[in-house]
């Protein structure tokens, strides 16, 4: 059983990586075990197979250095914030993982299934500290639950500097070849949002975002809690 520092989810294969790919790269550089878990197959896209996603997102694993990646074998577009069913698998999967950090999309997103999969893990990440929750396993705390963005974005609550880990995001999302490389003439592709300079958008977003905090690119995060600090500034003589 592989345990992590820190638990990323996302409907599909290269949610994750979009918004917080270069996060992702500085974590396990420094040393942190992450690990991904992808609620479907995505076996709904309009481009690519179930198999070869499932080798893409393997080959972004690869590059990003993390721990494990698993995948619950969820519905897509069958994802529904209600289900208990889906609730559970999530939570098992938390207390299988024990993380003590879990990311989820944000909760407003253009694709329904990123918001279904904010609200299953939000209640997950609930009950799996309840101890009477499925009992048969082991109650389990994350301490702290954020969100990253996709699609949308705002004014985010945390920014992470990811300048160094930027030409790191883009090998990452250069695995995805089915989802953004645009059709060419005889091959069984469509244009889709994400094949019309979507990995473009997501370096402009990156980069406006950074450029407010004077840094070459940043992520952005939402907190749903007040993001706790002990100090503003580094303890003297630590």
């Amino acid at each position: 059983m592989e345990t992590v520092d820190i638990l990323v989810f996302g409907a599909h294969a290269d949610d994750a990586e979009i918004g917080m790919a270069g996060t992702i790269l500085k974590h396990t550089k420094a040393g942190y075990k992450v690990g991904l878990c992808d609620l479907t197959r995505s076996e709904m896209s309009s481009n690519g197979t179930p198999e070869n996603r499932l080798e893409e997102a393997n080959k972004a694993a690869e590059a990003m250095g993390i721990v494990l990646r698993s995948n619950l074998g969820l519905p897509d577009r069958g994802l529904s914030a209600g289900s208990k069913d889906q609730i559970d698998a999530i939570t098992e999967e938390i207390r299988l993982r024990k993380p003590k950090i879990v990311f989820a999309p944000y909760w407003e997103d253009r694709h329904p299934d990123h918001i279904a999969c904010s609200y299953l893990v939000q209640e997950a990440v609930f009950n799996a500290k309840l101890r009477r929750y499925l009992p048969e396993t082991e109650a389990f705390q994350v301490e702290s639950l954020f969100f990253y963005f996709i699609n949308d974005t705002i004014d985010p609550d945390i920014v992470v500097d990811v300048s160094d880990a930027y030409p790191g995001k883009k090998e990452v999302l250069q695995a995805y070849r089915s989802q953004f490389t645009p059709p060419q003439v005889g091959e069984d592709i469509v244009l889709t949002p994400l094949n019309r300079n979507y990995v473009e958008r997501v370096e402009a977003r990156d980069a406006l975002l950074g450029q407010k905090r004077m840094m070459a690119y940043a992520e952005g995060f939402m907190s749903k809690l007040p993001v706790a600090l002990q100090y503003f500034l580094p303890k003297k003589g630590t």
